[in-house]
């Protein structure tokens, strides 16, 4: 059955939506199904599939009565919708920055909103709400919730080489160790191991940043469920927040990826806003 979708960008870590109308049902084959859509060879080629789906106005899903199923067909009604993100493996992630980006544009732009000015949408993930702001510069604003501790400063090994990592979690579990030099990491070799270290039973998200000037830190990051990718939303706010905690930075800097750079802010005691930009790369039919 063809399928209907959209290939979106935040600073190169990107994403296929399905488009208004298309279900899919979580059958056994559905994580197989993903895993298909996001080869770079043999399928559209994304760092995940994204599924969007409006909520009524008593916060319940608007199920497809044909399907009976959880993915549902897009109505326009009111600016609360469920996010859901599969990761290049099929596994389901529990929050994704970069992907809220975009979503924030996808809902404006296919007019899923109840207000077609509306520039604020509330989106319902596992790991909680979030809150996208459509910018007038064509960037989006993300208040992506409090920080929530984690495991704290913790000792990590890869490859005889010995690690402390200060581990913060935004909806998503996120361990930062700051280096004096990012040029030296061999990131694919040691984020592959860091990521199922045994202090990680669900695995976890890996950064490896260096702090430039008190504004600016270079962070190259291994998502777990996709490996090295070209930048992480929340693995950008972790960073922010773990450089806080650590005295190298003040309440914001710009968090430069290897796709571009984000903003992050954090006051004590507030939520991290991340601000950035998000582009629809093109549409088609699989």
């Amino acid at each position: 059955m063809p399928i209907n979708f959209s290939k979106w960008t935040g600073l190169g870590n990107d994403f296929v939506l399905l488009e208004p109308g298309v279900t899919l049902d979580y059958s056994d084959n559905f994580e197989q199904r993903v895993i298909q859509l996001c080869d770079r060879r043999f399928g559209i080629g994304a760092d995940g599939v994204v599924i969007v789906t409006p909520l009524d106005n008593d916060g319940c899903l608007v199920i497809d009565k044909i399907s009976e199923g959880p993915l549902a067909k897009p109505v326009a009604n009111g600016v609360d919708f469920e996010m859901r993100i599969f990761n290049a493996d099929g596994s389901e992630a529990a929050m994704c920055g970069n992907a809220t980006r975009c979503v924030a544009k996808y809902i404006r732009s296919r007019g899923l909103a109840k207000d077609a000015n509306t520039k604020v949408f509330n989106l319902h993930t596992k790991s909680g709400l979030v809150k996208p702001t459509l910018l007038d510069d064509g960037r989006v604003c993300v208040d992506m919730g409090l920080p929530r501790n984690f495991l704290g400063s913790i000792k990590l090994t890869a490859d005889s080489f010995d690690f402390t990592a200060e581990t913060v979690s935004m909806g998503n579990p996120h361990a930062v160790i700051f280096v004096d030099d990012i040029e030296k990491i061999q990131l694919e070799k040691w984020g592959s191991i860091l990521e199922v270290d045994k202090q990680f039973p669900d695995r976890c998200n890996i950064e490896f940043a260096q702090v430039v000037t008190p504004t600016q830190i270079r962070m190259r990051v291994w998502e777990r469920g996709c490996g090295v990718t070209m930048a992480c939303g929340t693995g950008s706010c972790a960073t922010l927040v773990a450089a806080q905690r650590t005295g190298r930075v003040g309440v914001e800097a710009d968090i430069i990826l290897d796709g571009g750079v984000l903003h992050i802010k954090h006051e004590e005691g507030g939520p991290v806003l991340m601000t950035g930009p998000a582009e629809e790369v093109f549409r088609g039919v699989i």
